[in-house]
């Protein structure tokens, strides 16, 4: 037996479409206190509730459906947490697919337990280790423009500025759909949910069109939505 790593998530993503793998290493996880979820494939994962809020991913990439690359290009439009990659392809142009996309480490099968716990563990050190203050983004109301980390500026609608308003003064925290609605003039009808969606969606396109930055704008299941780096107003 192992002694207990140092560093494990505490949640933790595992998507193989292989039964008695996952059941494996989710086991010796779980004996030490991470919380495991498996996923078949990445639809389940992205259909799930909160799909982007786990504190770490471990993915296959012959996955059926959208395979284990893609998976982990749409994960990084999301997240920066640790990806982990443990798949039965061994070729030098499956490594470079993976960690080309985000990928932190690529372990090859056949992978014991002991080994993909200790893989995920030397992740978790190595972002501890390097992890630096991230560049601020800025909302600029006189321009009506969001200013990236990277120093773009992507042009937002009145709407979009108000949201944006909400997320600056939220200082990090979720801010919930009633506060939205209320920010945009939006009455509680039946809609407004609706129209509250649309507009977020939007916004978040609008990024995501303009910059490769990591888009930090996260929904939270029936509360609302947060903005999850630092930004401030001028």
């Amino acid at each position: 037996m192992l002694p207990n790593p140092p560093m494990l998530p505490g949640t933790l993503a595992l998507v193989d479409s292989d039964a008695a793998f996952c059941e494996r290493v989710a086991r010796c996880l779980r004996e030490r206190g991470a919380c495991v979820t498996t996923f078949e494939d990445s639809e389940s994962l992205l259909t799930a509730q909160a799909p982007y809020d786990f504190g770490f991913y471990v993915v296959d990439l012959e996955l059926p459906g959208i395979d284990g690359v893609d998976l982990i290009r749409v994960l990084r439009r999301r997240t920066e947490v640790g990806i982990l990659v443990i798949s039965a392809r061994q070729q030098l142009e499956a490594f470079d697919a993976a960690m080309q996309v985000g990928a932190d480490m690529y372990l090859a099968k056949p992978v014991r337990e002991e080994q993909a716990l200790l893989a995920i563990a030397a992740v978790q050190r190595r972002a501890a280790t390097t992890l630096q203050p991230a560049p601020a983004w800025k909302l600029d109301r006189a321009a009506s423009a969001l200013v990236t980390p990277d120093g773009i500026r992507v042009e937002l609608s009145p709407s979009d500025v108000a949201v944006m308003e909400c997320f600056v003064q939220a200082g990090g925290r979720t801010v919930g759909r009633e506060e939205l609605r209320q920010r945009l003039g939006m009455s509680p009808t039946s809609d407004s949910d609706n129209l509250l969606h649309a507009t977020i969606y939007r916004l978040r396109r609008r990024i995501e069109r303009a910059t490769p930055e990591l888009v930090p704008l996260q929904s939270r299941s029936r509360q609302g939505y947060v903005f999850r780096a630092r930004i401030r107003g001028d």
